[in-house]
């Protein structure tokens, strides 16, 4: 019963308000019809029934008065014959019977028929209505039902001149036409309630499968059509105009998903090439909604941001973003992507869009240093914002750069301006006072300018030499015997070491094999390495110049591969922080120590000039122990053989 009920429940959910309204209607009115013929066919009922009541008195009168002599004279005989003849004269008599003062039944017709018994339930003893007074004379009428209908039953006093003589108990049959007539109506209108609710019914399935369906699937087809499934198809074998818009329905979503392939192929052909131009772009690229969810974001923008491994399109740019540059942006972002153009500006057609350039530098372990540009995406009538665009540009070098430049230019104009100080000073002071001054002190002061104008020319040369080495020019190679450059080059320190108690040490391989290299660039190599070398060096410390042949070749291991060179010495070494930056240009140590003088050029140039042949510089360096600057060198008859 329940499952039934959910059934209906679910059924007429289905229904339209409308379809809920017309049914209900339908059923009011049918109702109501129904109730006003019920309502007619009682009361004419009840009109049949009065005037079976009141023919039955009469009846039952004039029979009373007619054989009450008879009985009263006791000729039952006669009164057999008289109502023998009243009651086959008539067909609305039932039946005819005469009991005595004591109730007893002495005649009656049919007497003998089973209807006749079964409508009165015939005993021995005639049973009288509880309302029966023989001493009235008005008869007592009731009613009962029997198969065949109601039947009247009259019960009639017989009395003679005050004797109560017995009953007279005659059935009246209802009018058969009035109840024909009555049940032709109930038939009539059971019948046409139901055939009402049958055209309804049939109606309502023939709307459902003839009209509602299709409608339905028309509304679901073009609810799919607008969520975009254009696969969407009605199959429904109809006629008509409906038919035909069924049939223009399909038609139009065929077309719809030939227009949607071509465009998706279009599309996805303009997103490969956009993705494609976007992933190549050297700067981090990064598309935004007008609510800061991430679009699209390129290669560069992920590695510098760390967002290799995370999933971040649809998410809001501001959670993944470092602290520094969120703490930055969040307020540029938030004002650009709210920002709303007043009427005067939308009214410029030529309006540029809302941008905003930023410099952020990150925080230590990182370091990084970013330049960000954030442009509004604005529709086609420039009225509303559809989103941003973030370029960002990783400029730590060129800060870098910037930063040793900075640093470099104070250093070269401090080291520019004392040397001429000190120049400008004693020849100021030789030309003023040349002839107070003794030839002893005119040396000294002429030495001394000399000094500085030599100290003024290696900074010069250190320049030159570093923007000859990173241009284009080539260089012509030869082979060398790497033996010679390293005697010049601790004969040129020898002094400098005696003067600081130093020792160089020469510890060169017998029958070194000749490298192919530049004389002078390998001389100016060793001159750099060994000069820091010196300079960092503590008293009773040593500096080795240190040359051997390696084997190093798997095809050949008996052969020599190449010369390596070490420049080691017992100084106060390089802070690991330092190792990294050491060979960059304008790098200086002692900038952060403050114990000696230098340019920051001498080990950029190393490193340029162990690249110029094909090498490159390596370090090995403890505080406290000593550094070892080491690089390889190529053997000339293994490159002439290949």
């Amino acid at each position: 019963m329940q499952v039934f009920k959910e059934i209906i429940a679910r059924w007429w959910s289905e229904f339209t308000l409308q379809t809920k309204l017309m049914a209900i209607a339908t059923l009011v009115v049918s109702l109501f019809m129904s109730s006003l013929t019920f309502w007619a066919v009682n009361s004419i009922q009840q009109d049949a029934q009065i005037n079976d009541t009141r023919f039955g008195r009469d009846l039952g009168l004039l029979l009373a008065s007619n054989v009450t002599p008879l009985i009263a004279e006791d000729k039952l005989t006669e009164v057999a014959q008289f109502s023998g003849r009243f009651f086959h004269s008539t067909s609305s008599v039932r039946y005819i019977i005469y009991a005595n003062e004591e109730g007893h039944i002495f005649f009656g017709i049919p007497f003998s028929q089973d209807e006749v018994k079964n409508s009165l339930t015939i005993q021995r003893k005639l049973e009288l209505p509880e309302d029966y007074n023989p001493n009235v004379s008005n008869p007592v009428v009731r009613q009962h039902l029997t198969p065949n209908g109601k039947v009247t039953d009259v019960f009639v006093p017989l009395s003679l001149e005050n004797q109560y003589l017995g009953v007279l108990a005659i059935g009246i049959n209802p009018n058969p036409t009035v109840v024909a007539s009555s049940n032709l109506t109930r038939d009539v209108t059971i019948a046409v309630f139901i055939s009402i609710w049958a055209m309804v019914i049939l109606g309502g399935v023939f709307n459902a499968l003839t009209i509602t369906q299709p409608i339905k699937e028309l509304l679901l087809g073009v609810k799919n059509i607008a969520t975009g499934n254009f696969k969407q198809r009605i199959d429904l074998p109809l006629g008509g105009e409906l038919g035909e818009l069924i049939l223009s329905f399909n038609d139009m979503a065929e077309r719809l998903e030939k227009f949607e392939e071509q465009n998706i192929e279009e599309l996805t052909a303009e997103k490969a090439k956009l993705e494609t131009l976007v992933s190549t772009i050297a700067d981090g690229a990064i598309l935004l909604d007008s609510q800061l969810k991430l679009i699209l974001v390129n290669t560069t923008a992920r590695r510098m941001f760390k967002w290799e491994e995370t999933h971040i399109i649809g998410e809001n740019l501001l959670e993944y973003l470092p602290p520094e540059v969120t703490q930055q942006l969040y307020e540029p972002l938030k004002h650009i992507s709210q920002d709303e153009h007043t009427e005067d500006e939308k009214d410029h057609h030529n309006i540029l869009p809302t941008r905003g350039e930023f410099r952020i530098s990150l925080n230590p372990p990182n370091q990084n240093t970013f330049r960000i540009l954030l442009t509004q995406v604005l529709d086609q009538n420039r009225e509303n914002i559809k989103g941003i665009v973030m370029t960002v540009q990783d400029i730590t070098k060129e800060a870098e750069l910037n930063e040793a430049k900075s640093q470099f230019i104070s250093n070269v104009s401090h080291e520019l301006r004392t040397p001429l100080f000190n120049i400008k000073s004693f020849i100021e002071t030789l030309f003023e006072y040349g002839d107070d001054l003794t030839e002893a002190e005119k040396l000294e002061f002429l030495q001394t300018a000399n000094n500085e104008t030599d100290r003024l020319t290696r900074l010069v040369n250190d320049v030159l030499d570093l923007s000859r080495l990173e241009s284009s020019r080539s260089y012509e190679f030869t082979p060398l015997d790497l033996a010679q450059p390293i005697e010049q080059t601790l004969r040129t320190y020898q002094l400098n070491a005696k003067d600081k108690n130093i020792e160089l040490i020469q510890d060169i391989e017998p029958s070194l094999p000749p490298i192919w290299g530049h004389y002078d660039l390998l001389l100016q190599v060793f001159t750099n390495l060994v000069g820091n070398a010196l300079k960092f060096t503590l008293e009773e410390g040593t500096v080795t110049i240190k040359a051997y042949a390696v084997k190093a070749n798997p095809e050949n291991p008996s052969e020599y591969s190449h010369v390596r060179v070490e420049i080691i010495d017992t100084g106060i070494g390089i802070a690991q922080e330092d190792q990294e930056a050491i060979f960059d240009r304008f790098f200086r140590v002692e900038n952060r120590v403050h114990t000696l003088e230098g340019t920051g050029l001498g080990l950029s140039i190393v490193k340029n000039i162990t690249d110029k042949h094909n090498s490159r510089i390596h370090l090995v360096s403890e505080e406290g122990v000593g550094t070892t600057f080491w690089f390889d060198l190529q053997i000339y008859q293994e490159r002439k053989l290949s």
